[in-house]
């Protein structure tokens, strides 16, 4: 099984919501931080937000702040990303990724994480 599964993409209307889920396999999320990405067609990769691995902070890029919550599940091993109110901006495949680090606060630079997901879509449309 592949070590991060995404769930959870979809159509959704502008200022709707969607919970995507990243199901971890095989990695301890006390010593993984996990990331979700995003890469919009046509675009390059940009981080959307990251949750520690020793304390479970969470770190958001501008573009998630007050609108994106991330979350874990440490006995399911899933990381959440709640996505609110909703824009045509956000449309983009999201893909989940795990970086071991201990001890340190989680970064959203994609070059820094090892392991991916395949991705879902979301797309956001009236």
């Amino acid at each position: 099984q592949a070590p991060l599964v995404e769930s959870g993409g979809g159509l959704v209307e502008p200022g709707g919501s969607l919970k995507l889920a990243c199901i971890v396999s095989g990695l301890n999320l006390d010593y993984y931080a996990v990331g979700w990405f995003r890469q919009a067609s046509g675009k390059e990769r940009e981080g959307v937000a990251c949750i520690s691995a020793s304390d479970g902070q969470p770190r958001y890029t501008d573009s998630a702040k007050d609108r994106f919550t991330i979350a874990r599940d440490t006995p399911k091993n899933i990381v959440y990303l709640q996505m609110n109110n909703l824009t045509q901006g956000d449309t983009a495949v999201y893909t989940c990724a795990a970086r071991r680090l201990i001890f340190r606060q989680c970064e959203t630079e994609s070059s820094l994480y090892g392991q991916w997901g395949q991705g879902t879509q979301v797309t956001v449309s009236s």
